[in-house]
């Protein structure tokens, strides 16, 4: 058991020093800085060598538990494999220090880029089309209900509620409230999936989507995917998938092609892109032709 990690006050010693300002071609560091600038002390600032900061940083480090350390058992979210060669690629000077405000004849390597993603992914979940403007998962899930609303708002088919299964994905009831949805919930049966009963009695007029999550996050498949497809178009409704666990569909089958008619991915999640560090984040939403004309723009 390793002992709790000291605080940098409490390892500083009087004295001791990291760095020291290079002097300058008159000698003094501080020449040429404004007085008003300058103090000669800070109070209470720790005191400690390079090394020992080094060391400090080291060892917090070590008390995150990571995928790098051992088995992480949820069938949800984050804590996917990101292959080590794919972290170098996405440093490359062409991607790491491309300018957000770049002139388009001078990223056209970028711009190309994601035009084939749009297509690859697309094709990968069986929609139509793609935007990858939202920087999140859960923007992308935001974006997602705010297009149904469009959607529908545009037919003046004014719907208000959203129905969520009890094993979807957490952050689902926020989206949909955040756009104004109420929420309902929708029961798992015994094995693990949607009662489709419990559905199929709920479904009417005044529901505006479905919002689930294949596979579930108690890592089940509903089996009964078309069916719940149909049942909700029945009605009226969309059908809405939150991709965080689309690696396990992946190469075996399309959510497009069973009914859904919208879903987000998360590229750090199913397709490696860095994330830590704060990113960049990106969660595409890819749509049925229906939806395409509210995605956002400019769509690539």
């Amino acid at each position: 058991m390793r002992e709790p990690e000291k605080l940098l006050f409490e390892i500083s010693r009087t004295g001791r020093e990291g760095y020291r300002a290079p002097a300058n071609d008159v000698g003094d560091p501080a020449v040429g800085i404004e007085a008003e600038l300058l103090r000669d002390d800070i109070a209470g600032f720790p005191e400690l060598s390079e090394v020992e900061v080094v060391r400090h940083y080291t060892r917090i480090s070590q008390l995150n538990y990571s995928l790098d350390d051992g088995l992480y058992p949820l069938g949800s979210c984050t804590m996917k494999h990101n292959p080590r060669i794919n972290e170098r690629v996405a440093r490359l000077a062409g991607f790491a220090e491309t300018h957000p405000l770049q002139p388009c004849p001078t990223a056209q390597g970028n711009l190309r880029l994601m035009y084939e993603l749009e297509r690859d992914l697309a094709e990968i979940t069986g929609m139509d089309r793609v935007t990858l403007q939202p920087a999140a998962g859960a923007q992308g899930e935001l974006t997602g209900i705010l297009l149904i609303r469009a959607f529908l708002t545009s037919r003046g088919d004014a719907r208000r509620v959203i129905l969520i299964p009890d094993s979807a994905h957490g952050t689902n009831p926020a989206s949909a409230a955040l756009c104004g949805y109420g929420v309902e919930e929708i029961a798992s049966g015994r094995d693990g999936c949607i009662d489709v009963g419990h559905l199929r009695e709920r479904m009417g007029g005044d529901v505006a989507a479905l919002m689930l999550t294949n596979p579930n996050t108690l890592g089940i498949f509903e089996s009964r995917i078309r069916e719940i497809c149909e049942i909700v178009h029945g009605s009226g409704g969309m059908v809405y998938m939150d991709g965080a666990n689309m690696n396990a569909m992946l190469g075996l089958t399309r959510p497009g092609d069973a009914g859904v008619d919208l879903l987000h991915l998360n590229l750090h999640k199913t397709f490696t892109t860095p994330h830590g560090g704060g990113g960049p984040g990106s969660g595409p939403v890819a749509v049925k032709e229906s939806l395409a004309p509210f995605l956002p723009v400019p769509v690539i």
